[in-house]
């Protein structure tokens, strides 16, 4: 005589995180005003506030994601606050 076979237990599959595109604007501070504009090709990063129309322009990396655009905007803000002036990075800022 046969063992009875057991069941299998299902496997399951967990959802991959996925980084934020939408944010916060430091600005006018309306939740997901922010977005975040990847271009590539020409290694471009660019965030735009759809209410008060800050914008906001880096270079990117092949590694880079909106979220490294973004915290590189609020370091940038806080580096112009801080020092009364223009930051040294380069990057373009307009309000």
């Amino acid at each position: 005589m046969g063992r009875r076979k057991r069941a299998q237990k299902q496997v399951k599959t967990q959802k991959k995180a996925t980084v934020a595109k939408i944010f916060k604007c430091p600005f006018c501070t309306h939740d997901d005003a922010v977005e975040c504009k990847m271009n590539r090709s020409r290694g471009l990063g660019s965030l735009t506030c759809r209410i008060c129309g800050a914008k906001y322009q880096t270079t990117i990396t092949y590694l880079s994601e909106p979220i490294d655009v973004f915290c590189e905007w609020i370091d940038e803000c806080d580096a112009v606050e801080d020092g009364g002036g223009e930051a040294a990075t380069g990057a373009r800022y307009e309000d």
